[in-house]
This record gives structure tokens, C-alpha cells and sequence, in this order.
């Protein structure tokens, strides 16, 4: 498995991650046996860094790669959480919390469930526009400090909040979502990013499965899927998104490829400071995945897929009207 690097300090990661959030929640119900067997599987392929979050089943996520890096995993990966989703325990959202007293707080319980000494990159999830970014920073940093974390990431932070965090503390990586339909990050946050030094962390980069061309009939998919509600994915909107993925499908057709990794083998393609981290519950989808690694897309296939799907062409939001409400601060 080839490795990128994050942030100036140099963070060596798989050059694509894995997302774990599907397997504890939102996606419909999961094995976690499977599950374990499935992270185990990308650690032995190369596909070392792993990408959670505290908020992921309330907490399950965190617990479920605990028991996958037993036997001496652990120090094979490279592990990311987030914080400051607060949720209650039956999954109501309580708001975005970024005070000092809860970001210390949030890793304690967060190195507890994870049965680790140390979190290697420590996301604030969201940014909370009530507290300043110093304050956020200034508490994690001390986390660094203790020994309890590594490096430190934004998770859809805007280009003016990510400077002001970095001159409290380097920022070693940004996660925000990013793909052929979702070119968000162009407008700003990626050249915020390389000035700073950043690595940029690219989650959803096969569009929460629709890029691949698997998912046609969002109506059908399981009644705790939250894709049957997502903007892009309702009735006003399939259309128009079915059409751009199959001209993602016809590209990839003529290059032997499926769609899945095409759509990944661009997102790399964007930059050796760039990472996806796509989500997989299922062992033929991650070896399809590790194999978009190794692809190197021509100057006419990028060419191509430009003007198959140019920035703004998906239909619908990323997020409904109140997660919008969260992104780019």
C-alpha cells in the first residue's frame, strides 16, 4: 500500500483510509464480527488509518475498533476520532460542544472505549460557533501536551476559522467531505490548507455509495438508512444524480474500471496532501478500494470527467437545511 502524509509534521497514513461509521450506524444494521474481520483485513492489506468518531453508534464505533485492534493491531494503525457531536444515549442530537472542560472530557471517554494510551489524530467533528476556535484548540493542544494525542484535525472547518486554529496549535489535517459531485472544498478550504502546510482528509469520496452505481432505488434501502432522506438521493433529484453516475460508469467502462474506483482514483488524483477515507462494510468493496490506489488517471481521462460532471452539477444539498447549518464555519 502506497502512504501519503499529512500536515507538515509529517502524519504517514495509507494513501486511502478507511471510514468506520457505517458499520455502527446509519447505514442500516451491521455485523460486528464482520465488521472486526473487515478492519483486520484492510490492516493486512496496508490500509492502515482508520477514521471514527465518538458520536458513531454513541459511542459503539469507538468500541467495535477497540476489539478489531486487540492481538496486536493496535500499533498497526493509525487512529482518527472525532468529538463534539453531543448525543443523547438514544441518538438525539444535543448540539455541537467545542468548551475546553468537554473537548478534555470527550478524549478521556473517547481513550477509554478505544482501550488506547493515545489517539493518533483528534478531530474537533464540528466547529461550535459559540466558543472561539483558541479556546477549542488551546484545550486540545494541552491533550498533546498529556501525551493523550498526536496530532490534532478540523472536521469541516471554513478557510478563516482552519488559520486561526493553526496559529494556536499546527493542524495537521482537515476533514471535509469530497468527491466528483461534491466540490465544496475547491472554493476555499483546500488552498487554506496548502498555504498552512494541512493535509486534507476527503470523506464521502464515493458520494455515500452512489458514485459506485449501486445504489439506484434509495426507497429500497433499509428503514434506518438515512440515504432514503438525503437531499441528492429524493424523488426531485435521483434522476438528474442516476444520469452523472452513469457517465462516471461509462468512463470507468472504458478504462476496465468499476465506478468505485474511478471516483477514488480521482479524488487521489487531486493531490499528494489529499486522503479518502471511503467506508465499506463489505471485503469486495475494500479490495476494489485498495485497488483504486495504484490507478494514475491521464490528463484526458481528468479532462473527461471534468466535463462529465463539473463542479455544482450534482442536484440537491450535501446535507439537509440544519446540517448545512454546521459545514464551513
Amino acid at each position: 500500500m502506497l502512504t501519503r502524509k499529512l500536515g507538515r509534521a509529517g502524519l504517514e497514513v495509507s494513501a486511502i483510509g478507511l471510514g468506520c461509521m457505517g458499520m455502527s450506524e446509519f447505514y442500516g444494521p451491521s455485523d460486528d464480527l464482520a465488521s472486526i474481520a473487515l478492519i483486520r483485513r484492510a490492516i493486512d492489506l496496508g490500509l492502515c488509518f482508520l477514521d471514527t468518531a465518538d458520536m458513531y453508534g454513541v459511542g459503539h464505533n469507538e468500541i467495535l475498533i477497540a476489539q478489531a485492534l486487540r492481538d496486536g493491531y493496535r500499533n498497526k494503525a493509525v487512529l482518527a476520532t472525532k468529538f463534539g457531536n453531543m448525543r443523547r444515549i438514544d441518538g438525539a442530537s444535543l448540539g455541537v460542544n467545542g468548551r475546553p472542560e468537554y473537548v478534555k472530557a470527550a478524549c478521556d471517554m473517547s481513550l477509554k472505549r478505544l482501550g488506547s494510551d493515545h489517539i493518533d489524530l483528534y478531530y474537533q467533528h464540528r466547529v461550535d460557533a459559540e466558543v472561539p476556535i483558541e479556546e477549542t484548540v488551546g484545550a486540545m493542544a494541552d491533550l498533546v501536551a498529556a501525551g493523550k494525542v498526536r496530532y490534532l484535525g478540523l472536521s469541516e472547518a471554513g478557510p478563516a476559522t482552519i488559520r486561526r486554529a493553526n496559529a494556536v496549535h499546527p493542524i495537521t489535517a482537515v476533514q471535509t467531505e469530497y468527491s466528483l459531485w461534491t466540490r465544496d472544498p475547491e472554493a476555499g478550504v483546500l488552498a487554506a490548507c496548502r498555504e498552512l502546510g494541512i493535509g486534507f482528509v476527503a470523506y464521502s469520496p464515493l458520494g455515500r455509495g452512489f458514485l459506485t452505481g449501486a445504489l439506484r432505488e434509495p426507497s429500497k434501502l433499509d428503514q434506518r438508512d438515512f440515504r432514503r432522506l438525503h437531499p441528492r438521493m429524493t424523488e426531485e433529484n435521483l434522476a438528474h444524480n442516476l444520469a452523472l453516475v452513469g457517465r462516471i460508469e461509462a468512463i470507468a467502462a472504458r478504462r476496465s474500471l468499476s465506478a468505485a474506483q474511478l471516483a477514488l482514483a480521482w479524488v487521489l488524483s487531486r493531490g499528494k496532501d489529499i486522503v479518502p477515507i471511503p467506508g465499506t462494510r463489505h471485503e469486495k468493496y475494500l479490495a476494489d478500494n485498495v485497488a483504486a490506489v495504484d490507478l494514475v488517471l491521464s490528463p484526458g481521462d481528468l479532462e473527461e470527467l471534468e466535463r462529465a460532471l463539473p463542479p455544482g452539477s450534482a442536484a440537491g444539498m450535501r446535507y439537509n437545511a440544519e446540517g448545512m447549518k454546521r459545514v464551513g464555519l
